[in-house]
C-alpha cells in the first residue's frame, strides 16, 4: 500500500464533508460526468440560473393552475425579507451584499406576476427573463468581491487586535526583564524580542548585550539568582546561552514544571536514520531532542532511582528504529536491559509461554537487539568481534569510499552501523588495571580499544555509569570520546555528575529532580550546549510493540562483517550460548530475581529445550562454573561433614591456587609458590630472607605503592598527586590518603613537606621516585 493510500485511510472525521448527500455508486457503474455536490452554496452564476429557472417555472405552473397573481409579490417581499436582509445581517454581511440579495427577490417576484398576466410564453418574457439573470449574476459578483474585500478588513482588524495585544504583554514582558537583569547581574542590557513557547510553558527572551566587553557569561553566571527573583516555581529554571551572534544572550524562561509530568513514548515507530538523528528526550520547550552518533560515542550517568532503565529502553526503541543500524547489548547484571527486547522471538521460536495467547508475537520474529552478552566471556567474544570487522571493513570497502568520495564508511541499511549499548559498562573500565580478574581487565581494555579504532567503520558505543569518578570508570578514554554526554539528576549524586560532565554549565540541577530529568549536552563540531531535558517514560508493552513494529526492516549485518566475526556470530544464538535465555525471560516476566549462582554461562540456566552447556576445549568444564561459593552443602544434608570440607578447599586450590605447607627451606624469587598466601595464620615462626633484592617478597609490598612507583619512575622521578591519580586511575584524595598511610606504616615521609615541582610548573603535592623505593625497601625488610 503506497503512503498516499495510507494517509487516505488515516484522515480524520473532520477532514470528511459528512453534510454531502452524494451516494456512493454501485461497483461497476461508470459516467463521464463530474460528481455533484449538493451541499455546496451557489456561486454567482449557478445562483442567477437558479433565480430564474424558479422563476420562470412558477409562472408557466401559476398560469395553468390559475394561481393569484399577486402571491408572486408576496413570496418576493417574503424572501427579501428573511434571506436578503435577516440572513444578511446575522452573517455580518455588508449593506451591499444585502441590498442586492433583497432586491433580486423582489425584481423576481415581480416578473413572476408579470410573467402571469400577460404569459410566459412570449419573447418579451424570455428576453426580460435573461436579463433579469444577467443581472442578478452581475450583480451577485460585485458584491462578492466586495464582500471578500471586507472579509479580510476584519480580519486584519482583528489581527491587529490581537498583535497590539500580543505587543503589549511583550512590552511588559521586556521592561520586567530588562530591570531583573540590571538589578541582578548588573548589566544593562536591551531587550529585542520575547516569544512565547507553543507548550506555554515558558518563554524566551533575547537581549542585547552592552558594549565595554561584557559577555553572556555575566548573565549565565547568575541565571539561579534570576529565577529566585521572577518567583519561579519549583523545579522551574532560567536557562541561558549565547545568542546567534557574539553581544546576543537569550534566556530560556521555565514558567511551567514540565518535568513533573510523565510522557509516555510517541507510537510513532516510524523509520529513522542514524545520519539524520534520532529523538532521545524533549526540552522544556517541548521540543525533540534529536542526536547524532555516526562518529560520536555517548555517556549517560545516572544514580540508582534516577530513571536510568527507562531512558536506556528509549535508546533502544530509537536505534530499532533505524533501517542503518545494529544493536549490539552487553549487560553483566544477568542480562536484564536486553532481556525484554528478545521476549518476542522467543515467544515465536515456542521457548516461552506468550503473555497474551491470543496475541502472540508472529513467526518469523526476529531479536529486538543483533547480539546480547551477560558475561564477561560472552562480551569479549563480541568486542573481538567488532574489532575483526573494524578491520575487514577498512581492507574491503576501500573502492566504495572512493566511489562516494569519503574517509567514512558510508552508512546504508546494506552497510549498517553497529551500536553497542553497555549498561553500567563504565564500571567495567574500572578493571583495566585489575590483576586479580584477568578476564575483566581484557574486557576493559577491549572497551577503550573499540572506542578509539573503529570510528570510521560505522562502530560506535554508549555507554553508562552511575557516577563519573575516575574510579568508576576507569580512566579519562570515556570521557575524551563520548561528546554526547547525559547526567540525570535525580539522585544523591545528580550535581556531583553534571560537574564532572559539565563543569562550565550554569543550570540549578537541584530543581530538576523528577525521574527522567536532566541535562544533556554535546560537544562535538555540530553540538549543542548544555540544557535541560525530560526523558519518555517507556513501558514493558512499548518494548514488544517497537519489536514487532520494526521487525520488517530492521537491517542484517553485511557479509563481508558476518564472515569477519566468524562464528561468535553466527553462534550467537545458539543452545549453548543462549540457552539461558528463556529461563531469564520467565523470570523477568514474573518478576522474579535469578540466583547469583545461576549465571547466563551456565548450564543451570538452560530451559529443557536448550539444556545443552558449552563445551570445553580440554574438556573440562571447570573454566566455565561460576566463580562463587559452592553453597550445594545446603542440598545435600547426608555428605559428611569432613569430605565437605576437603571438597570445599580443593575448590579453592583449582581457583585460586595456594601455598604448600612450610618446609623452613629457603627458597629462590622464581621456587616460590605462587597464588593465595595464608601464611599469615600459621603460628609457627618462619625463617626470613634479610636481603632487599628486588622482587624478594613481592606480597609484602602493598600493590599501590608498587604501581605508584612504577608510574612515577616511568614518569622521570617525580609526578603531582592528581597526575599520579589519574594514571592509577583513582581520585586525587582517595590515592593522597591511601598512599600516605602506606608510607606512615614504615614510617616513610615525603621530603619539602610532600611537595615537589615537576618541570617548570609550581610547586604542588606529588611524589617522588626515592620516596617510594625507600617505602618498598622497608616493607621487604619488614619481614
Amino acid at each position: 500500500m503506497t503512503q498516499e493510500a495510507m494517509s487516505r485511510e488515516r484522515r480524520s472525521p473532520k477532514e470528511l464533508n459528512l453534510n454531502s448527500t452524494k451516494k456512493t455508486k454501485a461497483p461497476g457503474a461508470s459516467s463521464t460526468l463530474p460528481p455533484l455536490d449538493w451541499a455546496r452554496s451557489h456561486g454567482p452564476i449557478t445562483g442567477a440560473l437558479s433565480a430564474t429557472t424558479g422563476a420562470a417555472a412558477v409562472a408557466l405552473l401559476g398560469t395553468a393552475t390559475g394561481m393569484p397573481e399577486g402571491w408572486p409579490l408576496l413570496i418576493g417581499a417574503a424572501g427579501a425579507a428573511g434571506h436578503g436582509i435577516g440572513h444578511s445581517i446575522r452573517r455580518k454581511l455588508i449593506v451591499r451584499t444585502a441590498v442586492a440579495r433583497a432586491a433580486s427577490w423582489l425584481v423576481a417576484g415581480g416578473w413572476t406576476a408579470w410573467a402571469m398576466a400577460h404569459g410566459p410564453l412570449s419573447w418579451a418574457a424570455a428576453g426580460s427573463l435573461a436579463a433579469l439573470g444577467v443581472g442578478i449574476g452581475s450583480a451577485a459578483a460585485h458584491t462578492a468581491a466586495w464582500e471578500e474585500v471586507a472579509e479580510e478588513e476584519r480580519f486584519t482588524a482583528e489581527a491587529r487586535a490581537a498583535a497590539a495585544e500580543m505587543d503589549g504583554r511583550r512590552r511588559a514582558i521586556a521592561a520586567e526583564w530588562q530591570d531583573r537583569i540590571r538589578r541582578v547581574c548588573g548589566v544593562d542590557v536591551k531587550v529585542i524580542a520575547v516569544e512565547f513557547w507553543e507548550t506555554g510553558a515558558g518563554l524566551s527572551v533575547e537581549a542585547e548585550l552592552p558594549g565595554g566587553g561584557v559577555t553572556w557569561d555575566r548573565v549565565s553566571s547568575r541565571s539561579r539568582a534570576l529565577a529566585a527573583d521572577a518567583r519561579l516555581p519549583l523545579g522551574c529554571t532560567v536557562h541561558v546561552e549565547e545568542g546567534a551572534a557574539q553581544g546576543l544572550v537569550v534566556l530560556d524562561v521555565m514558567t511551567k514544571n514540565i518535568m513533573r509530568e510523565e510522557r509516555l513514548y510517541p507510537e510513532d515507530y516510524s523509520p529513522l536514520s542514524i545520519l539524520t538523528g534520532i529523538p532521545w528526550c524533549l526540552r522544556p520547550n517541548g521540543e525533540e531532542i534529536r542526536v547524532f552518533l555516526r562518529e560520536a560515542c555517548a555517556l549517560l550517568l545516572g544514580p540508582p532511582g534516577s530513571g536510568k532503565s527507562t531512558f536506556m529502553d528509549v535508546i533502544l526503541a530509537g536505534f530499532a528504529r533505524c533501517t542503518d543500524v545494529l544493536v549490539w547489548v552487553i549487560d553483566l547484571k544477568q542480562g536484564a536491559i536486553g532481556i525484554p527486547w528478545v521476549t518476542p522471538w522467543l515467544e515465536a521460536q515456542g521457548l516461552i509461554e506468550p503473555d497474551d495467547p491470543d496475541h502472540p508475537a508472529p513467526a518469523g520474529t526476529r531479536p529486538g537487539v543483533d547480539w546480547l552478552a551477560a558475561t564477561p566471556k560472552e562480551a569479549i567474544r563480541m568486542l573481538k568481534a567488532a574489532l575483526r570487522i573494524n578491520k575487514a571493513r577498512q581492507l574491503r570497502y576501500q573502492k566504495l569510499m572512493r566511489q562516494q568520495d569519503t574517509t567514512l564508511l558510508p552508512i546504508s541499511p546494506e552497510l549498517p552501523q553497529i551500536e553497542i549499548v553497555i549498561d553500567e559498562g563504565a564500571e567495567a573500565l574500572a578493571h583495566a588495571n585489575n590483576r586479580r580478574e584477568p578476564e575483566k581487565r581484557e574486557l576493559a581494555e577491549l572497551i577503550k580499544e573499540v572506542m578509539r579504532t573503529t570510528r570510521a567503520m560505522g562502530i560506535r558505543k554508549v555507554l553508562t555509569a552511575v557516577d563519573g569518578n575516575l574510579n568508576t570508570i576507569g580512566d579519562t578514554v570515556v570521557k575524551r570520546f563520548s561528546p554526547l554526554s547525559l547526567a540525570l539528576t535525580s539522585g544523591e549524586n545528580s550535581g556531583h555528575n553534571v560537574g564532572k560532565l559539565f563543569p562550565k554549565a550554569r543550570i540549578d540541577s537541584t530543581q530538576l529532580n523528577e525521574k527522567g530529568a536532566g541535562i544533556i549536552g554535546d560537544s562535538g563540531a555540530n553540538g549543542f550546549a548544555p540544557t535541560e531535558f525530560k526523558g519518555w517514560k517507556s513501558l514493558p508493552s512499548m518494548v514488544r510493540r517497537v519489536v514487532l513494529a520494526t521487525n520488517d526492516r530492521r537491517p542484517t549485518l553485511d557479509q563481508v562483517s558476518v564472515e569477519a566475526a566468524g562464528a561468535d556470530y553466527r553462534e550467537r544464538w545458539s543452545p549453548q550460548r543462549a540457552g539461558w535465555l528463556a529461563t531469564a525471560a520467565e523470570a523477568a516476566r514474573n518478576g522474579d530475581t535469578p540466583d547469583d549462582d545461576q549465571a547466563p554461562d551456565t548450564a543451570v540456566t538452560a530451559t529443557a529445550v536448550l539444556d545443552k552447556p558449552e563445551p570445553s576445549a580440554s574438556g573440562n568444564d571447570s573454566g566455565h562454573r561460576h566463580r562463587s561459593l559452592n553453597l550445594s552443602y545446603q542440598r545435600r544434608a547426608e555428605e559428611d561433614p569432613d569430605e565437605l570440607a576437603a571438597r570445599f578447599l580443593a575448590e579453592i586450590d583449582q581457583t585460586y591456587g595456594t601455598t604448600e605447607e612450610p618446609d623452613h627451606t629457603r627458597r629462590t624469587d622464581h621456587q616460590r609458590p605462587r597464588g593465595l598466601n595464608l601464611s599469615y595464620s600459621r603460628t609457627e615462626p618462619q625463617e626470613t630472607n634479610d636481603a632487599p633484592e628486588d622482587g624478594d617478597g613481592p606480597d609484602r609490598v602493598p600493590p599501590l605503592l608498587q604501581r605508584a612507583y612504577e608510574a612515577v619512575t616511568a614518569a622521570g622521578g617525580r609526578m603531582h598527586t592528581a597526575d599520579l591519580a589519574e594514571q592509577l586511575g583513582l581520585g586525587a584524595t582517595e590515592l593522597g590518603t591511601e598512599l600516605g598511610r602506606i608510607l606512615r606504616a614504615v614510617g616513610v615521609e615525603r621530603p619539602g613537606k610532600g611537595t615537589v615541582r615537576v618541570g617548570k610548573s609550581e610547586p604542588r603535592t606529588g611524589y617522588l621516585a626515592e620516596t617510594l623505593a625507600e617505602a618498598i625497601h622497608r616493607y621487604r625488610d619488614a619481614r
